[in-house]
C-alpha cells in the first residue's frame, strides 16, 4: 500500500450490479462479490437474490484487489466458489481516483452484454476497524478438495455451454459425479451435489448429447427431498425439476409428467416473491403458463385424483389470469364427472359454481360463451334431477334458450342445444303437463335428427333422446303409435352404438322401459322377458354404487310387478318388492327419484297385501324427512313437501295400515313421525340442552353454536342471484353435515342414544300426563281414532261408516254452511249446521266419547286433546253435538264441550314440550295490540279496534302491567317488539291465511304485514298465551294438510304456549261479547290476589265463554274460537314464558279478511 496511505484503511462499498449474466445460463440462486485482498485472505459479499432484470442491491463493504463477481448456486450453505460471472483486475490508484462519489465499474461482456458494479471508495481510520468478513484462502477454500472440483465442474460446464464440445460436458459430469460420491447421504453438501450433476445432465439431454432424462429427474427429486419446507433452496430446486419434466413432456407428452409440474409450481409459485429472477422464469410462457395449457389438454374423468389435479391447476389461475375460464370449465367437467358416478351433490354444486363463473367470464361476443351456457344448463339440469327444485329447471331451460339462439343453423353444435333443450322440455312436461312444452321438445329433437344422417356420431344420441320424448308423451296420453316409434328409435340408436360407449346402459335401460310398457299393453311375454335381460345386462356393468343402477331396479320392479299382473306368480311379486327395496334405498341417487319409488311401493305393497308395505312407509318418511332437511329455506321445505302430492297423505296412510294390523303403538308412531314435519325440522334447532350440559358440556355447547349458525342460514326466501342462492345452499349443507356429526356423537353418550331420533310410543305418551289425546285419522284405507290414555297401550275407535270421501264432503259442506251462516240473522236457525255437527257427533265423536267414559272412566270436564289430520283438519271436531232433547224430555242431550274441555294440538311431541316448558314463569305483562287502518293493500278500516283494545284493557288485572301498541305505533316492527317483550298479548287487526303460500299469511299492520315468517323468526323467550281474535288464524293450506301451517302455529313455533285462534271468518260484532267472557273468566278472582295469572286455564276458559254467551252469539260464531295447548317452539336453550296476544276482529262495521 502506498506511504501516504500509512495508518489508514481503504472501505470499498458495493452498492449494486447490473447485467448480472450466468457464462452457463444457470438460474443462480444468488450473486457476490469476491475480492482477493493479498495473497492470503479474499473477502466475499453476502449473497444476494437477483432481480428480474439480472440486477442486484448490496450495501456490504470491505476495508481493504482481484474483483470477481461469482454466481452461487446455493442461498444456504455454499459448496465451493460458484460460478464466475466477470472478473476484473484494477489497482488501488483507480479506485481511488472517483474520489468518495459513487461510480460503475464494467467487466468483460457476457452473452453480449457487460456485467457491472457501482461501487464507492472512502478512507477509515485503522482503529475501530473490523476485518471479520476477509476470509484466509488456505484453511476455507484452498483445502477443501469437493469445493475445488466443483469450481472446477462449473468451469467446464460453462465452457460446454460456450463451446457446445462434449468432451467439456463430459468432464463437467464427470468431476460433478467425483464430488457426489464424496458426499454420502447425511453429507450437508449433498443436496447441491445431486443438483449440480442433474442440472449438467439436463442440459446434455436437451443439447441431445445425452439420452437418459430419467435419472435426471431422479437427481432432481432427491435434492428436493434433502431440502424440506423452509429450506432456502428448495424454490430453486423445484423449478429445475419442473424445468426438466416440462422439457420431456413436450417431446415424449406424459400426462404424470405435466401433473407432477403443476404440483411442483403450485408449491413454488408462493415462495418466489415478484420481482425476482426466478419468478421471472417460472412465470414466463415456458413455465407455469405452458403447464397450464398442457394441464387443460388432458382429458378429464370424474377420479378423485383428476379433481385433486384440477383444483391444483385452477390456484395457478388466480382472478384475471388468462387461463382462469378454461381451468375453471376443465374442473367443473371433473366434478360432474364424479356427480354422475358418486352422485355426491356437493360436486355438482361445486361444478355449478365453476360454470356461473366461467359463464360470467365469457359476457356476449366471447368465442365459447355458447358451450359455457350449454355446460352451465346441463349441470343445473342435472341438480334438478337430483333435487327437484323447480326453478333449477326453469333456469337450466333458459340457459339452454340462449345457447340455442347463439348456434344458429349450420352451426356445428347446434345438434347439441336442439338434443338438450328438448330433454329439458320434455322433463318439464312430465313434471307439470304443458303440452306445449312436449310438443316442442318432440319438434326440437326431430330438427336434431335430420342434422346427424345416419352414420354420425351423434345420432344414437338424439334417437334415444327423441324415445324418451315420445315416452314421456306416451305416459300421459297412451297413445301407441308413439310407444312403437320409441322402440324402433331406441333399436336403431343401440344398433349403432360402439358397444364400448360409457354410457350404453343408459340407452339399455330406457329400451328395457319402453318394452315394459309395451307389454302392459300386449302382454307379450318376449317384451317383458326382454326388458328384464337388458336390465341385468345394464346392472352387470356397473360398480354397486353407481347412481344409474337406481334406473335399472326401478325398470326391473315395473317388468316384474307387470308380469305378476298377468300370471299371478308370487315370485314375480317377490322380484318386483325386492327391487322397489332397492330402487329406493339406492344410497347415491337424488331424494326425489327415491321417494317417488317409496311412495309407488307403499301403494303396491297395500294393494297386494305384500308383508313389506309397514317396511315401505318407514322408508317414504326416513327419505322425506332427509330431503326436506336439504332445502336452506323455510318456504323452500314447504314446496319440497309439496311437490310430491301423492305423499300428502303418507301419514295417514301409514298410521292406518299398523291399525288394520293391529299394531296401534306402531301407529301412533308413524302418525307422529310423519306429522307437523315442517315444525320438527325447525324445531331441532331449538333444542333444550340442560340435560346435555349435565352429560357433556362441550358437545352442549359445540350443538348450541350450530343450531344457531343453522338457524341464521336457513333464511326465509332463497335469493334471486343464483349464483348467492347456490353459495347459501353450499354453506348450508356444510353446517348441516357438521351438526349432524356433533349429534352423531351425541348419541354415542350413555343414556343418549335416541337422541332427536322419532319418538317411541313410550316416549310419546307423556303427551297424555294431563288428559287422553285422541288421534284422529282420515285416510282413503280407513278412517279411525287412537286414543293415547295416561298410561297402557293406545286405543282404537273404528269409524266403520265414514271413508275420506265422507270427509271431504263434510268439509266442503261446513265451509258452505259457515258460508251461508255469516249471512243470516242471529235468531236466524242454523239448520244445515246443526245437521252437520250432529253428523260429526254421532259418528265420531260419540264413539270416542264411548270409550273414554266406559273403557278409559275418565270423568266428565276432564281435560283432552284432540289431534285431528288431514281432512279432520277443517272440521269443528271440538263442536260436535247431538242437538236432540234427552229421553225423558228435559234439556237436551250434552254435547262433547259439555262433557270434556276440549284442545287442539298438531302432534303429541309439541304436547310433550309444551308441558315441559309450562314449569317456568316470569313476571307477568299484557300487551293488546289493535290496528283500525292497515297500510295499503291489507284490509278496509276496522272502526271497533280501538273500543275492543279498552275493553280487554279494563279487563285485564293491573298486577299484569297492561299496555297497548295501536294507530301508528301499531308496525310491523312495532308489533314485533311487544311479542317479544310482553309474556301476554292480544291482537286485534285484520288476519289473512294465504292458502297458496301459508308462510306469507299475516296480520295487517301500519305499514306493511306482519307474516307467519316474521313471527316464527322472533324470538319470545317469555312467550306463554295469546289470543287470535282474527280470521282464519288456525286453519292450515291444502297442500300439507298435516303441517298445520297458519298464524297460531307461528305464535306457537315463536315461544307462546297457549294460543287461541280461529278457524274461519269472525264477526267482529259479535265475537267481542266471546272476547269479554273469556277474559272475565281468566282473570277471576285476580284482583283479590287469590291467584297468579296462569294461561293453563284457557282451555276452560274458552270453554265457559262459548257456553256463557249462547243467547249472545250465534252457533257460527261461538265455534270459530279454537284452543291450541302446545309450544312447537320449546326447542330453545333459554326459558320460554307467557305472552298474552289479543288479535281484535269483532267490529260492527267490517269482518276479517278470507
Amino acid at each position: 500500500m502506498p506511504g501516504s496511505l500509512e495508518g489508514q484503511y481503504i472501505r470499498l462499498e458495493v452498492i449494486s450490479g447490473e447485467n448480472l449474466k450466468v457464462p452457463s445460463k444457470r438460474i443462480p440462486a444468488g450473486i457476490y462479490i469476491s475480492i482477493d485482498v493479498d495473497s492470503r485472505r479474499r473477502w466475499k459479499s453476502a449473497v444476494r437474490v437477483l432481480s428480474s432484470d439480472s440486477s442486484v442491491a448490496w450495501g456490504d463493504t470491505v476495508t481493504l484487489l482481484s474483483l470477481e463477481i461469482r454466481a452461487s448456486f446455493e442461498l444456504g450453505r455454499m459448496l465451493g466458489l460458484g460460478e464466475v460471472v466477470g472478473k476484473l483486475e484494477t489497482s488501488w490508484n483507480d479506485l481511488l481516483g472517483h474520489g468518495d462519489e459513487p461510480f460503475v465499474l464494467s467487466f468483460p461482456p457476457v452473452d453480449n452484454v457487460c456485467p457491472s458494479l457501482t461501487l464507492k471508495v472512502t478512507f477509515v481510520d485503522a482503529c475501530g476497524h473490523d476485518d471479520s468478513a476477509l476470509f484466509d484462502k488456505e484453511k476455507s477454500i484452498v483445502d477443501c478438495e469437493i469445493a475445488r472440483d466443483t469450481d472446477a465442474g462449473h468451469t467446464r460446464f460453462a465452457e460446454y455451454v460456450t463451446s457446445k464440445e462434449v468432451s467439456d460436458l463430459n468432464d463437467a459430469v464427470e468431476l460433478f459425479q467425483l464430488v457426489l460420491d464424496k458426499c454420502p447421504v447425511d453429507h450437508p453438501d449433498r443436496a447441491a451435489t445431486l443438483t449440480n450433476l442433474a442440472v449438467a445432465r439436463f442440459v446434455g439431454y436437451m443439447q441431445k448429447d445425452l439420452q437418459d432424462i430419467e435419472s435426471t429427474a431422479s437427481l432432481f427429486r432427491d435434492a428436493i427431498t434433502l431440502r424440506p419446507q423452509g429450506h432456502p433452496d428448495r424454490p430453486s430446486s423445484l423449478y429445475q425439476l419442473t424445468e426438466a419434466l416440462t422439457w420431456r413432456h413436450n417431446y415424449q407428452p406424459t400426462p404424470a409428467d405435466i401433473c407432477e409440474s403443476a404440483k411442483l409450481y403450485h408449491e413454488l409459485l408462493p415462495l418466489c416473491p415478484e420481482g425476482t429472477y426466478l419468478r421471472s422464469f417460472a412465470v414466463a410462457e415456458n413455465g407455469v403458463d405452458f403447464v397450464i395449457r398442457a394441464c387443460n389438454s388432458l382429458p378429464t374423468d370424474g377420479t378423485d385424483e383428476c379433481i385433486q389435479h384440477r383444483r391444483i391447476v385452477l390456484e395457478l389461475c388466480p382472478l384475471g389470469h388468462q387461463h382462469r375460464c378454461k381451468t375453471l370449465s376443465k374442473l367443473s367437467l371433473a366434478l360432474i364427472a364424479r356427480f354422475q358416478q358418486c352422485g355426491s351433490i356437493d360436486d355438482l354444486d361445486e361444478g355449478i359454481q365453476c360454470y356461473r363463473e366461467v359463464v360470467s367470464l365469457t359476457p356476449e361476443g366471447c368465442d365459447g360463451r355458447d358451450d359455457y351456457l350449454n355446460n352451465l344448463a346441463f349441470s343445473i339440469d342435472s341438480r334438478f334431477d337430483y333435487q327437484g327444485k323447480s326453478h333449477d329447471l326453469d333456469e337450466a331451460i333458459s340457459l339452454y334458450e340462449e345457447a340455442l339462439r347463439l348456434r344458429p343453423v349450420g352451426h356445428r353444435l347446434r345438434h347439441t342445444s336442439l338434443d338438450n333443450l328438448g330433454l329439458a322440455l320434455s322433463n318439464r312436461f312430465y313434471r307439470y303437463g304443458d303440452d306445449d312444452d312436449i310438443n316442442r321438445a318432440i319438434s326440437l329433437l326431430r330438427e336434431s335428427l335430420t342434422l346427424g344422417p345416419p352414420g354420425h356420431p351423434l345420432c344414437e344420441t338424439t334417437l334415444n333422446n327423441l324415445a324418451c320424448a315420445l315416452k314421456t308423451r306416451y305416459e300421459k296420453s297412451y297413445a301407441n303409435e308413439d310407444l312403437n316409434e320409441v322402440i324402433d328409435l331406441l333399436r336403431e340408436s343401440l344398433r349403432v352404438m360402439e358397444h364400448d360407449r360409457p354410457d350404453r346402459h343408459k340407452y339399455i335401460v330406457n329400451l328395457g322401459s319402453a318394452l315394459c310398457a309395451r307389454f302392459r299393453e300386449t302382454q307379450k311375454d318376449e317384451d317383458v322377458e326382454e326388458a328384464i335381460g337388458l336390465c341385468q345386462e345394464s346392472l352387470a356393468t356397473l360398480p354397486p354404487l353407481q347412481p344409474d343402477r337406481y334406473f335399472s331396479y326401478m325398470v326391473l320392479q315395473e317388468a316384474y310387478l307387470a308380469h305378476y299382473r298377468v300370471q299371478l306368480n308370487s315370485t314375480d311379486l317377490s322380484l318386483a318388492i325386492e327391487n322397489f327395496r332397492l330402487s329406493s334405498k339406492h344410497p347415491t341417487q337424488g331424494f326425489p327419484e327415491r321417494i317417488t319409488e317409496a311412495i309407488r311401493w307403499a301403494y303396491q305393497a297395500e294393494f297386494y297385501q305384500h308383508e313389506s308395505v309397514l317396511e315401505a312407509y318407514y322408508t317414504c318418511l326416513d327419505l322425506f324427512d332427509n330431503h326436506v332437511m336439504t332445502r336452506s329455506s323455510i318456504t323452500s321445505r314447504r314446496e319440497a313437501a309439496a311437490a310430491f302430492r301423492s305423499a300428502k297423505s303418507l301419514p295417514v296412510d301409514a298410521a292406518s295400515c299398523a291399525i288394520r294390523r293391529n299394531d296401534l303403538q306402531r301407529a301412533v308412531e308413524l302418525e307422529e313421525q310423519g306429522r307437523g314435519q315442517q315444525w320438527s325440522l325447525a324445531s331441532r334447532l331449538r333444542t333444550p340442552l340442560e340435560d346435555l350440559q349435565s352429560a357433556s358440556l362441550p358437545l352442549a355447547h359445540k350443538l348450541s353454536e350450530l343450531s344457531k349458525h343453522l338457524s341464521d342460514a336457513q333464511g326465509a326466501a332463497g335469493s334471486a342471484d343464483g349464483a348467492a342462492a347456490d353459495r347459501a345452499a353450499i354453506e348450508y349443507r356444510r353446517l348441516t353435515k357438521e351438526w349432524e356429526a356433533v349429534v352423531a356423537e351425541i348419541r354415542n353418550l350413555q343414556g343418549f342414544s335416541q337422541f332427536l331420533l322419532p319418538p317411541s310410543y313410550t316416549d310419546l305418551q307423556a303427551a297424555a300426563s294431563h288428559g287422553s289425546v285422541i288421534i284422529l285419522i282420515a285416510s282413503k284405507y280407513s278412517c279411525d281414532a287412537l286414543i293415547v290414555p295416561t298410561s297402557g297401550k293406545p286405543h282404537h275407535v273404528p269409524f266403520p261408516s265414514i271413508v275420506l270421501a265422507d270427509l271431504e264432503m263434510l268439509k266442503s259442506n261446513f265451509a258452505k254452511a259457515i258460508r251461508h251462516a255469516s249471512g243470516m240473522r242471529p235468531k236466524e236457525p242454523r239448520t244445515a249446521l246443526i245437521a252437520l255437527l250432529r253428523k260429526i257427533w254421532d259418528e265420531v265423536m260419540l264413539p270416542i266419547v264411548k270409550v273414554l267414559h266406559h273403557d278409559l272412566k275418565l270423568p266428565f270436564r276432564s281435560r283432552i286433546w284432540l289431534c285431528p289430520t288431514a281432512a279432520f283438519t277443517s272440521i269443528p271436531l271440538h263442536a260436535a253435538h247431538s242437538f236432540r232433547p234427552k229421553a225423558d224430555g228435559h234439556g237436551r242431550e250434552p254435547c262433547l264441550e259439555d262433557l270434556y274441555i276440549c284442545s287442539y294440538t298438531p302432534t303429541l311431541s309439541a304436547l310433550i314440550r309444551s308441558q315441559q316448558m309450562m314449569k317456568n314463569h316470569a313476571t307477568p305483562s299484557f300487551v293488546a295490540i289493535g290496528q283500525n287502518k292497515p297500510g295499503a293493500g291489507q284490509g278496509e278500516e276496522l272502526l271497533a279496534v280501538d273500543s275492543e283494545l279498552e275493553l280487554v284493557r279494563k279487563l285485564v288485572p293491573a298486577t299484569a302491567n297492561p299496555t297497548t301498541l295501536s294507530g301508528e305505533a301499531a308496525t310491523r316492527a312495532g308489533a314485533l317488539e311487544a311479542l317479544q317483550c310482553n309474556t301476554w298479548v292480544h291482537l286485534a287487526c285484520h288476519g289473512k291465511q294465504d292458502r297458496e303460500q301459508p308462510y306469507d299469511s299475516h296480520f295487517a299492520m301500519r305499514d306493511q304485514p306482519l307474516t307467519l315468517l316474521d313471527i316464527m323468526e322472533n324470538n319470545a323467550p317469555q312467550a306463554e298465551f295469546a289470543f287470535l281474535s282474527a280470521c282464519h288464524t288456525a286453519v292450515g293450506d291444502e297442500e300439507t294438510p298435516d303441517e298445520v301451517i297458519h298464524l297460531a302455529a307461528g305464535l306457537q313455533f315463536s315461544g307462546f304456549k297457549s294460543v287461541i285462534g280461529t278457524l274461519w271468518v269472525v264477526d267482529d260484532d259479535v265475537a267481542k261479547h266471546v272476547v269479554e267472557a273469556f277474559y272475565g273468566e281468566m282473570f277471576k278472582g285476580l284482583e283479590e290476589g287469590d291467584h297468579a295469572m296462569d294461561c293453563t286455564k284457557a282451555a276452560s276458559a274458552l270453554n265457559h265463554a262459548t257456553y256463557a254467551v249462547k243467547s249472545k252469539v250465534p252457533l257460527e260464531q261461538r265455534i270459530v274460537f279454537v284452543h291450541i295447548d302446545l309450544h312447537v317452539g320449546d326447542l330453545r336453550l333459554s326459558c320460554i314464558h307467557v305472552v298474552a296476544l289479543v288479535v281484535c276482529g269483532n267490529y260492527p262495521d267490517a269482518k276479517r279478511d278470507n
